[in-house]
């Protein structure tokens, strides 16, 4: 029968140079981002769409007509990558471009209603995502975890 697997966020480095000193917060927030990515990608799958694409839907559904470069910093991406991303979404109908009426050099980024169905269909399983990642803290807790989150971001920014 093989061991279980050792949790990287908890248990000691193994080797010469062993310590039982835990992880780096960089280290674990890196873990957490990893694994939220692939199993936000699965569920997204099924729709057509990746996390990076879903993540940028998001951003959109919360604050609709950005500027590329807006919905590149909002959704952690490089200018480079959201135009190919922009595209693709584009491409699917998924999003429109118009031009800014106040400033008509820029194209704003606005949701298709195909793309508010698609979020919505998404809404449920990436709910339940949120909640089976902190299924194990108290409602206090959880929220208590969003404001660090958010300090923490906020601190970096």
């Amino acid at each position: 029968m093989a061991e279980p697997l050792a949790d990287p966020l908890t248990e000691p480095l193994v080797g010469t140079h062993a310590t039982k000193a835990p992880p780096s917060l960089l280290y674990m927030v890196k873990q957490v981002e990893l694994v939220v990515r692939s199993r936000l990608d699965e569920l997204v799958r099924p729709y057509g769409i990746t996390a990076l694409q879903y993540t940028a839907l998001t951003v959109l559904q919360r604050h609709d007509g950005l500027s590329a470069a807006q919905l590149a910093r909002d959704s952690f991406v490089t200018a480079q990558s959201i135009a190919d991303l922009v595209r693709s979404l584009e491409g699917r109908g998924l999003i429109r471009r118009e031009r800014n009426p106040r400033n008509r050099r820029e194209l704003l980024i606005l949701l298709t209603e195909e793309a508010r169905e698609l979020l919505a269909g998404c809404a449920g399983p990436v709910r339940e995502l949120e909640e089976r990642m902190v299924a194990q803290l108290t409602a206090h807790q959880s929220e208590q975890f969003r404001q660090a989150l958010s300090k923490a971001w906020h601190a970096l920014s």
